[in-house]
């Protein structure tokens, strides 16, 4: 008879941590924490938790609010490690999902910033961790990234991200960018092993393990140091104007291209947008010569670069436009915002928002979901058009073997919907709300010289505020265009496979030159 884990080990003494000061009571939660995980211990678990609600009722300082988000995120790692039978391909991860959210309420609280630099790490580092595991490994690597701007000899980082790029390496079908992400991988890998790296525990030999496993791997399977000097042999520019050249050197600091590689960092080889979709079988009876989808594929990645373009200039507008003169507008005394640069920063916000609709009607169609494509959005797509709540996930994704397309499914809970408020990110309410005052009412952008006002019309915030937002948005919709290509290069494969594929005939496409566009 299998082991109940939720019953496994002996029982943690109670805790208490009425009298004890935050630090105290703080040190001796996260000692429950550890010792029920060790265990095994249901209840010690749920200890930890009711600790943690009445530690937060506290009147607090920043940092001990910080420290409590992170520690509930590990009372609920805990959880999910005592679930019995795990399924790794389960779509729906409960714990995870809290997990995510609490780390983030953790990074975003103004009281992470006045952690220990190890503490830090740590939360970033378990974060990574968790979105690397549900798919969304760009994601993951850009924190693992600003985890090692703290430090960049934190072994467990550089291991992880080791680790997080081979798993990107792999989900790509450009045998080019494979190789290349392959040897970022190695280096990472093997510079987790190096002897001047630094490890926060004496608890690491494991993982050391793990990683020299994982770059043995990958040496049976390429020649690294040819790779990697084939890669120093190339040399690629910006552009052919000072102004493109800035403007490129931009995205490519903010990982902003359409390429994989620039997940790597801010190398020249990836300031071009080049990813697409792979190649698509389709029957020329149902969907012509042309599979429809790559024009719309096509669409959607020229919106997504020219919400990036209106951005760049929004951002780096100097004083008005010529538009801007002699529009007669009355003074509020709040401090408004009027410009074409702010408009262009509204008009690619709402650019950006509206690319996660157009990727659901993209999926609705190429997946055969059958949803009603009047009604289908990004959240919803992935689950049954009636039923109770909430909404089962559809059959065609209960175990799904696509890694890309779980990110993107996972991707969508950024986002906040009425009907679907479980979300793994805190500021998703807010974005919904000021996108549907883009939209439909009256979003105020103001100076930083007056407070908005929460009881006035519309949705008052700062510009710099907004600016902020919008970029975050840009990179969710950047991902979200990324891992819609490599999830239906792995559904292309998947179809391939079967018993049942008739005669294929090829019909390669040729490029849409620059000079074509108007």
């Amino acid at each position: 008879m299998p082991v109940d884990k939720q019953t496994m080990g002996d029982k943690p003494a109670k805790t208490e941590i009425a009298g004890l000061s935050d630090a105290d009571a703080l040190h001796a939660i996260g000692l429950l924490i550890d010792t029920s995980c060790d265990a095994h211990s249901a209840s010690g678990a749920d200890q930890a938790f009711a600790l943690l609600d009445e530690f937060t009722a506290r009147r607090l300082s920043p940092e001990s609010i910080a420290l409590a988000h992170y520690f509930r995120a590990n009372a609920w790692a805990n959880r999910e490690q005592m679930r019995t039978n795990p399924a790794v391909w389960s779509w729906e991860q409960p714990e995870s999902q809290e997990q995510i959210l609490e780390l983030r309420r953790a990074v975003r609280h103004d009281g992470f910033s006045q952690l220990p630099a190890v503490r830090q790490c740590q939360v970033r580092t378990n974060l990574a961790n968790q979105l690397d595991k549900i798919g969304r490994f760009i994601d993951a690597v850009e924190i693992y990234d600003r985890a090692l701007s703290l430090n960049e000899k934190f072994g467990m980082v550089r291991g992880n991200r080791g680790l997080a790029l081979s798993h990107y390496a792999h989900a790509l079908y450009d045998g080019g960018h494979t190789a290349v992400m392959m040897v970022a991988a190695h280096e990472a890998l093997m510079s987790a092993l190096a002897g001047d790296v630094l490890y926060e525990s004496p608890n690491y030999k494991e993982a050391q393990a793990a990683f020299r496993a994982e770059a043995q791997k990958i040496e049976s399977r390429m020649d690294v140091s040819a790779v990697r000097q084939k890669i120093a042999g190339n040399e690629y520019e910006l552009g052919n104007s000072p102004e493109e050249q800035r403007y490129r050197a931009w995205c490519l600091k903010n990982r902003l291209f359409i390429n994989p590689l620039n997940d790597l960092g801010a190398l020249p080889i990836s300031a071009q947008d080049v990813l697409t979709l792979p190649t698509i079988t389709t029957d020329i009876a149902s969907g012509g010569l042309v599979p429809a989808v790559i024009g719309f594929f096509n669409q959607i990645k020229q919106e997504f670069v020219s919400a990036r373009y209106l951005y760049y200039e929004g951002l780096r507008a100097k004083g008005p436009h010529f538009s801007d003169r002699d529009v007669l507008l009355y003074n509020t005394l709040d401090y408004p915002l009027y410009s074409l640069a702010t408009e262009k920063m509204r008009a690619a916000f709402r650019l950006a928002y509206s690319l996660f609709d157009k990727i659901s009607f993209f999926l609705n169609h190429h997946l055969q979901l059958a949803h009603n494509s009047n009604k289908v959005s990004f959240r919803s797509v992935w689950y049954e058009a009636k039923g109770p709540q909430p909404r089962p996930l559809l059959g065609r994704f209960a175990a799904c073997q696509n890694w890309p397309l779980r990110g993107l499914f996972w991707l969508s809970k950024d986002l906040f919907e009425d009907e679907f408020r479980s979300v793994t990110e805190p500021d998703a309410e807010s974005l919904n709300e000021m996108r549907n005052h883009l939209e439909h009412k009256y979003l105020q952008l103001h100076q930083e010289v007056v407070t908005p006002d929460p009881q006035s019309l519309g949705y008052s915030i700062y510009g710099q505020d907004f600016a902020a937002r919008t970029l975050r948005l840009l990179k969710l919709a950047r991902a979200a265009v990324i891992y819609l290509s490599l999830a239906v290069w792995s559904e292309e494969r998947r179809r391939n496979q079967g018993s049942d594929r008739k005669r294929a005939v090829s019909l390669p496409l040729g490029i849409w030159r620059d000079e074509w566009k108007q």
